[in-house]
């Protein structure tokens, strides 16, 4: 059945990624009318959580922007789609990296862990690899279909990703600093873990949430050099990136300091255009549910 799915999917998606550019957003839009006034997909979920952290902003304007979140999130789907097509020249055009030369610099000595969001198009940031000589690496959550979770791992490997599961990133960032390889790490890590497996709770856009540390102990633990994406949608199907350093070695950075720097520099990015950001998560659902030794961190 999980093959037939995939059969039966793949000549769309396919048919998609080759269309012209405003054939491509007209799409985009054809599929914003269907998501948004037809089946009404997890507005619910997105009005709950913009009244959540935007309390002082009116219905007028908490209703513009959850229209505007899905307008994007529909462009930011089907241009996960358009990956299949574009080329390497393609992809260039249509995300810039403004600093490069702050990667660059970093990847001569260790290796890197870029931290970022799910925020304007988080798919492409893996591009960013086509500028690099150090080994790509992507951290990724597999599909459960596994037809779909090979296709998603080619698509991404052709840009000089190699894409890892959490469960093998320490395992592969240890083996390559035992055998002199410097690699670059990207994770998306403002996900929300399981409340009663979090090690560490702290204010997310005013709320308190838990929040994963795992990549500031990787970076702490195996001194690797750190740094934010923030990526700004400057046009439909247009991206810039900047890399904002967090630190040059993690083994010198005290406790919690790059999860925090993380999480602020998220919000400032959020707070700047709310639309980009991924609203259809549950980022919020744990709030008030932290055990008492986490009830006055960060108070």
């Amino acid at each position: 059945m999980q093959r037939l799915a995939f059969i039966l999917v793949y000549p769309f998606l396919w048919f998609i990624s080759i269309l012209p550019h405003r054939l491509f957003y007209a799409f985009s839009d054809v599929a914003f009318v269907l998501v948004f006034h037809i089946v009404g997909y997890r507005r619910d979920v997105v009005q709950g959580n913009l009244k959540l952290v935007f309390p002082r902003k009116d219905k007028e304007e908490l209703a513009r922007l959850e229209k505007a979140f899905f307008r994007h999130m529909c462009d930011m789907f089907l241009e996960t789609v358009k990956t299949m097509s574009l080329s390497k020249e393609q992809v260039q055009r249509k995300y810039r990296v403004q600093n490069m030369e702050v990667l660059r610099k970093l990847e001569k000595e260790r290796s890197v862990l870029i931290l970022c969001a799910h925020y304007a198009n988080w798919e492409w940031n893996v591009s960013i690899n086509n500028y690099v000589d150090a080994k790509g690496y992507a951290v990724y959550q597999p599909v459960k279909n596994p037809y779909f979770d090979a296709f998603i791992r080619k698509v991404r490997a052709r840009w000089n990703t190699t894409l890892i599961t959490q469960n093998q990133t320490v395992k592969t960032v240890v083996r390559n600093k035992r055998d002199g390889v410097i690699g670059i790490f990207g994770m998306v890590s403002d996900q929300s873990p399981q409340h009663h497996r979090a090690q560490y709770w702290s204010p997310f856009m005013g709320i308190k949430v838990p929040v994963f540390n795992g990549a500031e102990t990787m970076a702490r633990k195996l001194d690797l050099a750190v740094v934010f994406l923030k990526v700004s949608k400057v046009g439909r199907g247009h991206y810039e990136a900047r890399f904002i350093p967090i630190a040059d070695r993690g083994s010198q950075t005290g406790e919690h300091e790059i999860t925090e720097t993380f999480l602020r520099l998220t919000e400032a990015q959020i707070r700047e255009r709310p639309e980009h950001y991924l609203w259809t998560h549950k980022r919020w659902k744990h709030r008030g549910k932290q055990p008492a030794a986490f009830a006055k961190s960060l108070d």
